[in-house]
């Protein structure tokens, strides 16, 4: 697993003084009990601020307020630990200034009713607070189950779908993305809109191909490239590889964690053919596929939008992504399809050896002898879930979503790959024609069965504002109604 972006969530306890003070101290407790086990750093007014450490009147709202724009919050909760107070989550939320997600629930009642039970009321009271949320313009999430105990095993999945929502929301704004090099010239599916892509949040950091070259040339075979060296080969089969071969992929990998460093990227977007071949003589597969096991995802072909879309997938899984080509379905199973990139997935999927050998393709433009370095081997069986975020002509953004399960088959090829079944894939890929989507799909192995779907079905559709396109979803249109299995 690769270190998880830390997520900073504001908790409103939404309190009514009608109610019990107790039964709410005791759900505001359990609340940040699940957000902590959650992976969130938990943000909330303590006892000595507030009322029993909730929010009801204007002064406690406008304090809490304070504190999650003081802490910058990723991500705001809000339980009505009895019938709650509106008006105090509502200017909670605006008196943060903060442009969040923002997840909506209640808490259950202690026992069957009567008319001494100490009661909680919270079914009305959650329907007040998410109509003062709307009239607020703010969106908001809302758990399945949506009346619940913190406890309950509903709300812990809630919260950890949530948090990795808060995770992606957060990333992506914030992101910053590494070009190396401009997109092959056959490639128009790798063209974006920069500014576009800036009032999203993500900025695009530029190195020419050129510096990168010239850099690797200056460096000296020191003992860093030695260790980068060993690394590459206690992990990869790099039989019949030259050692100045080795000795290029090692330093490549080398100046560009430097940029990586220096520009604080979260991702790379790579220029890789057929200029480093002709002018440095490998293949830039290796450092990519390594790249991507250390959490730096990094796209083919200048492929910005497939950095985000990677990016995206690992931050909502906290696994590695890969680019690939959705290649071609199997001749005699429709819902089969080849996933395949020529040797840059991390190492750390596959179930056959991984070996270096030669980029194929390339070669007969470049010359074999110039385009070694890529990683092949065929990845490890199970599920994966595909995402390709893209622009439209007008620079609107849209992305598109799977669910499927890497299985063996004996059809082989080249290069990395892995036989995915999609349900539906052949409703999905009209609409990955008809939409207007490129070529590169962006995979990831997450760590449940269920898959990421879900966090970056509402991430990119409720929050972040994209077109939303599934097997079954045809207008691009984000409802809370998820199109995958919780």
């Amino acid at each position: 697993m690769i270190e998880p972006r830390p997520v900073t969530i504001g908790f409103i306890p939404a309190n009514r003084g009608f109610f019990s003070d107790e039964l709410a101290a005791r759900m505001r407790q359990g609340t940040i009990d699940t957000l902590q086990a959650a992976g969130a750093r938990v943000v909330c007014p303590s006892p000595e601020q507030t009322k029993v450490g909730c929010v009801e009147t204007v002064d406690e709202a406008r304090l809490a307020g304070r504190l999650f724009r003081e802490h910058q919050v990723d991500g705001i909760v809000i339980n009505c630990v009895n019938f709650g107070d509106e008006k105090g989550a509502a200017i909670s939320v605006k008196e943060s200034g903060r442009d969040v997600p923002i997840l909506v629930v209640g808490a259950q009642e202690e026992e069957a009713l009567t008319p001494t039970t100490e009661r909680r009321d919270s079914f009305c009271g959650l329907l007040s607070t998410c109509e003062a949320l709307r009239q607020l313009g703010r969106r908001y999430s809302v758990p399945e189950v949506p009346i619940c105990y913190p406890t309950d095993e509903s709300f812990r999945a809630a919260a950890e779908r949530f948090v990795g929502v808060v995770r992606v929301v957060a990333g992506l704004r914030n992101a910053r993305y590494g070009q190396v090099g401009a997109r092959p010239n056959d490639f128009w599916t790798c063209r974006y809109n920069e500014k576009a892509l800036q009032t999203l949040g993500p900025t695009v950091v530029t190195r020419d191909l050129s510096e990168v070259i010239a850099a690797i040339q200056r460096r000296e075979t020191d003992a860093d490239v030695k260790r980068v060296i060993d690394e590459i080969t206690d992990t990869i089969n790099c039989d019949g590889i030259d050692p100045s071969v080795l000795d290029k992929i090692a330093k490549l990998e080398l100046v560009l964690d430097e940029f990586v460093a220096d520009e604080k990227l979260d991702a790379l977007a790579i220029q890789c053919w057929t200029s480093i071949q002709e002018n440095l003589g490998i293949c830039t597969c290796t450092t990519m596929s390594r790249f991507d096991d250390r959490g730096i995802p990094s796209a083919c072909e200048a492929d910005i939008m497939g950095a985000l879309s990677m990016h995206a997938l690992q931050l909502a899984s906290g696994g590695p992504s890969c680019l690939a080509d959705w290649n071609n379905v199997h001749n005699d199973d429709p819902e089969l399809v080849n996933c395949w990139h020529c040797g840059v997935f991390p190492t750390s999927w596959a179930k056959t050896p991984p070996k270096m050998g030669c980029q194929e393709i390339v070669a007969g433009a470049a010359g074999r002898e110039n385009c070694m370095g890529v990683v092949e081997f065929v990845m490890q069986d199970g599920p994966v879930t595909l995402c390709r975020a893209t622009q439209d002509n007008a620079g609107r953004f849209k992305v598109a979503l799977a669910e499927g399960v890497v299985e063996p088959n004996d059809a082989k090829t080249f290069g990395s790959y892995g036989w995915v079944r999609i349900p539906g894939i052949q409703q999905l890929y009209r609409r990955v024609l008809l939409r207007h989507f490129p070529h590169h799909v962006a995979m990831n192995r997450p760590a449940t069965a269920n898959g990421v779907g879900n966090v970056l079905w509402e991430a990119f559709g409720n929050y972040l504002g994209f077109e939303v396109f599934t097997a079954d979803r045809t207008d691009g249109a984000w409802t809370p109604e998820l199109p995958f299995s919780v």
